[in-house]
Formats: C-alpha cells, sequence, structure tokens
C-alpha cells in the first residue's frame, strides 16, 4: 500500500531531522534520485524544516528584521514543497499512463501527491503532539487534552491513508483519472506580482 510506504518513510524523516533538531542541518537523503521514495523524502524534510521555522517566526520578541527574513525563507520554503509535489505527482501521472480510465471514471479533488502531502503534514502533527504527551512541565489538564488531540491525529492519518490507497487502486483499475493542474503560484513570479513588476 502507497500509504504504508509514505508514513513509514515521513517517520523516518522526522526522527532523523531531530537527531539534530537544526533548520539548516544538510539533508541526508537515502533513497536513489529519480525514485517515488527519493521525493517522499525530500517532500517531508522540507516541510520538517518548515515546520520550525513557523516556530521561530512566531516568537513574539523576534526582531522584525530577523523575522521578514524568516518570513522569505518560509515562502522560499513553500515555493519547494510546492514544486516537490508536482514532481510526485509527474511520477504518478507516468506510472498511469498506460491505464484506460473507463467511460465512467471520475476525477479526484485531490490529486494523489496533494494526499500525499496532507499525509506529510499529519506526520508532523502526530510527533509534536506527542511530545506534548510527554512533557512533564505541564499540567494533567494539559497532557489529557493533548493526548485527545493526538488520538483524533492518529484517526485523521488512518482515514486518509485509506483514501490515498483507494484513490491509487481507482486510478490503477480505471475507476479515477488523474488530471493535474500546476499550482501557477503568482507571488514569487516578478511577472506577476504588482509589487515586484512595478517597482522595476
Amino acid at each position: 500500500m502507497i500509504s504504508t510506504l509514505c508514513n513509514k518513510i515521513f517517520d523516518d524523516v522526522i526522527n532523523d531531522y531531530h537527531q539534530h533538531n537544526q533548520i539548516d542541518h544538510p539533508i541526508n537523503n537515502p533513497y536513489p534520485v529519480n525514485t517515488l521514495e527519493h521525493l517522499l523524502y525530500l517532500k517531508c524534510w522540507i516541510d520538517t524544516a518548515q515546520w520550525h521555522m513557523e516556530d521561530v517566526v512566531r516568537n513574539p520578541d523576534i526582531d522584525p528584521v530577523e523575522g521578514l527574513q524568516w518570513k522569505r525563507r518560509i515562502d522560499k520554503s513553500n515555493q519547494e514543497r510546492t514544486d516537490v509535489v508536482e514532481y510526485i505527482d509527474s511520477y504518478f501521472l507516468e506510472e498511469f499512463a498506460s491505464v484506460s480510465p473507463k467511460a465512467n471514471a471520475k476525477i479526484n479533488s485531490e490529486s494523489p501527491a496533494w494526499v500525499i502531502d496532507r499525509l506529510s503534514i499529519l506526520a508532523l502533527k502526530v510527533f509534536h503532539m506527542k511530545e506534548e504527551t510527554e512533557r512533564t512541565n505541564v499540567s494533567s489538564e494539559h497532557t489529557a487534552a493533548c493526548k485527545l488531540k493526538l488520538d483524533i491525529l492518529l484517526q485523521q492519518r488512518q482515514d486518509l491513508s485509506g483514501s490515498l490507497d483507494e484513490l491509487i487502486t481507482d486510478i490503477k483499475n480505471g475507476d479515477k483519472y488523474m488530471k493535474v493542474y500546476k499550482q501557477m503560484k503568482m507571488y514569487n513570479d516578478p511577472a506577476l506580482n504588482p509589487i515586484l513588476y512595478n517597482t522595476k
């Protein structure tokens, strides 16, 4: 099942990152380039580093100049994240290129890669919520609330994993077909963001 592969790699990435727990620690992707596994590892590494950037930038005492620098790093990371999601969808488009959709085949509201994107974020939520349940310097109420949230996140991951596996099966069987739209983000493009092209 594709979800089993995704969740295993995502958990491995998050554990690998937290061996050093440094945003700028170099990635050591163990999978060969041009494989799905390589893309999944890279995707989750970007998400994990960005998760911690988002924590840093929310420091109420952060220097505004430093905060802007982090904001721009987050924007760059978001673009990288989107690019990798599109690479993952390209992998699946090639994987299913020989499948002929049935006459009554339907399109899914999300492509496989965007479901995988959500699984990656869920893996991070599970990891960090579990950390909250293990803190010893908090009230019992905080621990109980976090345990409840963790249970919900785990159920959500189970449900989303099942949905991903079902989607992949439906595409393989021709019951659904892939139609991928590029994100076409405008704010990073100097030709499309009026703030950027009006300041030339």
